[in-house]
């Protein structure tokens, strides 16, 4: 039987890791979830981010459905800039095409419209690129460029996570916008139509009720000590990146049911369990790290919030259990 990694799909998690490390080198504040820019004269940084949607839209393209891939763009960003702590105020897209279809394209953005909507941002702009000869016709590619805002000092950056604290994992609304190579290895075309609904859901805007939840926890000290959205390299790569050193997460996989899709992509495509893991959300699109003494009522306030694991000391990283 046929064993099929992320890698084997085309994607190389390592050789992507391997680039921000050479390039931290030369500007040690990238490799966050999001760039900080203190505006000057006053006590405010501005707050970046900048994704796209990836070969989910090849799954776009067989469907003919265009719809929900603009609130994937903006949920990659937004979602992003919200591990910050921050609240996002304008969205910038780059639409880029062989040649373009003014429905098509229509579509695309009253979906990006609606991702902006969603995270109580303003669409303000963008880029309609017409290239012929670049793209097969009836495909595009997007980008997308999100803003947002915080007061300096309380952003969330990973710091003060210590042995102890508790990892809250909330749910995803599927694969979001990652893992589509490995997706489109595994299932024909066929499949990939059968399992459209859940395949080509929007990714989860957590926008408003994280702000929500710092609003609450957060006023005067940090009880969410950490956030962290769940995509590329996911639970492995992904948490990793806001961790201090000598502090270890410990995730157990049986504290959350895990979507029928997932176990299905998995086992259809004979998928190893670590790098399942490091490749799809496996139905937890964002973690948060909190203090103990509030995790409980942490849970609480997200639906279908799950607590999925603990901190320790030890060897910086992730390990599953």
């Amino acid at each position: 039987m046929s064993i099929t990694t992320y890698r084997k799909a085309g994607v190389n998690i390592e050789a992507g890791n391997e680039l921000v490390k050479r390039l931290k080198k030369k500007l040690p504040k990238i490799g966050g979830f999001g760039g900080l820019f203190h505006v000057v004269g006053t006590k405010y940084n501005l707050v970046s981010s900048t994704d796209g949607v990836g070969t989910k839209l090849k799954l776009a393209f067989l469907l003919n459905k265009h719809d929900t891939v603009g609130i994937d763009l903006v949920a990659m960003n937004v979602n992003d800039l919200i591990c910050v702590g921050a609240r996002p105020l304008f969205f910038l897209d780059y639409f880029a095409c062989g040649k373009l279809n003014v429905d098509q394209a229509e579509q695309v953005i009253k979906g990006i419209a609606k991702g902006c909507e969603l995270s109580c941002s303003q669409l303000i702009g963008g880029e309609t690129a017409e290239m012929p000869g670049f793209y097969k016709d009836g495909e595009y590619d997007l980008a997308g460029f999100s803003v947002g805002i915080i007061e300096k000092g309380k952003e969330i950056n990973g710091s003060e996570i210590k042995s102890g604290d508790v990892i809250i994992g909330l749910p995803s609304s599927g694969p979001h916008s990652n893992g589509y190579s490995l997706i489109r290895k595994v299932f024909s075309d066929s499949e990939l139509k059968k399992y459209s609904k859940q395949l080509l859901a929007p990714t989860k805007i957590y926008v408003k009720e994280i702000l929500a939840a710092l609003t609450k926890f957060n006023p005067k000290k940090q009880d969410i000590v950490g956030i962290a959205h769940i995509t590329g390299g996911s639970f492995y790569d992904k948490i990793a990146r806001i961790l201090p050193e000598n502090i270890r997460v410990v995730i157990e996989k049986g504290s959350w049911k895990v979507p029928e899709i997932f176990k299905l992509i998995q086992e259809k495509g004979t998928v190893p369990e670590e790098d399942i893991y490091r490749t799809l959300n496996m139905g937890i699109g964002m973690v948060l790290v909190v203090r103990a003494n509030v995790a409980l009522r942490v849970k609480k306030f997200f639906k279908g919030a799950k607590a999925i694991g603990y901190i320790k000391n030890g060897k910086k990283g992730v390990e599953l259990i």
